[in-house]
C-alpha cells in the first residue's frame, strides 16, 4: 500500500563540518556504506521502490551514488572488488530515483511539501537517513507500514528518551489502544520542548507514514520554533481529528547526526560484521 518513500536530504549537516563542508552528510559512511544507502535499503525491505529525494545545493554527489559509474566498472572488472558494488547495482536496478530541490531551508515540514510533486495524491513514507535503525526482524518502516494497514492514517515512529533530551525532538502525548502495548493515539504534540515543560518523553524519530492531506496542511501552517515550518505543527491538526498514531518501534536507533551517534554506529556495525566472519 505504501509504494513511494521520501527522503528529506538537503540539510547542511553543521554539526559535521568541516566533514560536511563539500560531502553531504548523508553520504558519510557508516562502514563501507553511506547513510542514505542504509536508509534506501531499509525502504526497499519494506516493499518499497520508488524513492523520492529532497535535496539542495552540493548535493549530487548523491545522484551519483545512485546511478552508474562507468569509469570506475570497468576498472574493478574481473577483479575481486568487483562484487563489493553487488549491493548498490541492486538497488539501483530494482529501484526508481526522483529528485527535487529545496531552494530555501525551511525546516523538515517545508522539505516534506517540497516533495509533494514526486510523491502526487497518496500515502507514503518518510525516512531522515540521520537516524539508522537495527531491527532484529522487520525493519521499523514494515513495522509502521503494518499498523498502517490497520489504522489507515498518519503513523510516526517513537522512542523514549531522557528528559533533559526533549528539547531536541518533536514529543508526543497518546493514549494507548486497547489491545496494544506499543501504539497510541496521539492527541496532543510539541516541537522542541524545554524539558521543565515537555508534557512526555515520548520523541518522533526519523521515520513517518504520512497521508497525502499533509501537503494541503502543510501548506497552511505557518512557521514555528526557529521560524521554520515544523512536520510536528501539520501533524497536530491530523491528530485533532485521531488521525495521528504513534508507534514504540522494535529495534535500536542511532542518531548519526551527532558525532556520539555516528561512533556509536560505527563500532556497532562493526561489531557485527566482525561476528559474522
Amino acid at each position: 500500500m505504501i509504494k513511494k518513500c521520501l527522503f528529506p536530504a538537503a540539510g547542511y549537516g553543521t554539526r559535521f563540518l568541516p566533514a560536511t563542508k563539500a560531502t553531504p552528510k548523508e553520504m558519510l559512511p557508516i562502514l563501507t556504506k553511506p547513510l542514505i544507502q542504509y536508509g534506501i535499503e531499509e525502504a526497499v525491505e519494506a516493499g518499497i521502490h520508488t524513492m523520492a529525494i529532497v535535496t539542495g545545493r552540493g548535493k549530487r554527489a548523491i545522484e551519483d551514488h545512485f546511478d552508474r559509474s562507468y569509469e570506475l566498472e570497468h576498472q574493478i572488472k574481473d577483479t575481486s572488488k568487483d562484487p563489493l558494488l553487488a549491493e548498490i547495482r541492486a538497488l539501483i536496478a530494482n529501484c526508481t530515483f526522483s529528485y527535487t530541490r529545496q531552494v530555501e531551508m525551511k525546516g523538515l515540514g517545508h522539505a516534506i511539501l517540497t516533495g509533494e510533486t514526486l510523491i502526487g495524491e497518496e500515502p507514503f513514507a518518510v525516512l531522515l537517513a540521520d537516524d539508522l535503525c537495527s531491527c532484529g526482524g522487520d525493519n521499523v518502516l514494515q513495522q509502521m507500514i503494518n499498523i498502517y494497514e490497520k489504522y489507515q492514517c498518519s503513523i510516526v515512529a517513537v522512542e523514549e528518551v531522557p528528559k533533559e533530551q526533549t528539547d531536541q525532538y518533536g514529543i508526543v502525548v497518546g493514549n494507548i489502544i486497547e489491545g496494544t502495548d506499543d501504539t497510541y493515539r496521539i492527541v496532543d504534540m510539541v516541537e522542541k520542548p524545554n524539558p521543565k515543560d515537555a508534557p512526555s518523553n515520548m520523541a518522533i524519530i526519523g521515520r513517518y507514514i504520512l497521508t497525502p492531506d499533509i501537503f494541503d496542511i502543510l501548506r497552511k501552517t505557518k512557521p514555528g520554533r526557529g521560524k521554520e515550518i515544523q512536520i510536528t505543527d501539520a501533524l497536530l491538526e491530523q491528530a485533532k481529528q485521531g488521525k495521528v498514531i504513534a508507534y514504540k518501534f522494535k529495534g535500536k536507533r542511532f542518531d548519526c547526526g551527532s558525532v556520539d551517534g555516528f561512533v556509536e554506529a560505527t563500532n556497532y556495525f562493526y561489531g557485527k560484521r566482525k561476528a559474522l566472519k
